[in-house]
């Protein structure tokens, strides 16, 4: 599919603010633009998720600072409780916390069942909470080490 010439003429309110004649020239290979939206979005995800992992770990030295980093942002950012299923099981994530091994871990609930889940290994639900970027930059951080 190929498109030679688009033409806005746009006019809002009774044209006070216009976009008038702007042409712009494009060519379009459906197959090729779905390959290069992807990666670009993949570019811009994975320097996204750069620039969270510097915020929470800018003036950290070590691991156990810089996880401790990315905890305090968790707390901050993550919408908390928030349901998901773990190996099938609806479960409510209440808290994130830091286990006796130093890994982050949400608090997960089941009825009078409580457990603790490493978050690099917590399924996300579909759509994710508001903050779920903020495990992406840990995952994305952990694996990088």
């Amino acid at each position: 599919m190929t498109i030679d010439r688009i033409t806005f003429d746009t006019h809002i309110m009774g044209g006070r603010d216009c976009i008038r004649g702007r042409s712009r020239f494009i060519s379009i290979n459906s197959d090729r633009m779905t390959r290069d939206s992807k990666s670009t979005r993949r570019r811009r995800s994975t320097a996204r998720l750069d620039r969270l992992i510097a915020a929470a770990t800018v003036d950290a030295y070590g691991d156990s600072e810089q996880r401790t980093g990315f905890l305090t942002m968790l707390e901050e950012n993550l919408q908390l409780p928030f349901e998901t299923l773990v190996l099938g099981a609806p479960v409510r994530v209440e808290r994130i916390d830091l286990n006796e091994a130093d890994e982050i871990v949400a608090n997960c609930r089941r009825g009078k069942n409580r457990q603790r889940v490493p978050i690099l290994d917590l399924p996300l639900p579909d759509p994710p909470p508001r903050g779920a970027e903020w495990i992406a930059a840990y995952r994305r951080w952990a694996r990088g080490r």
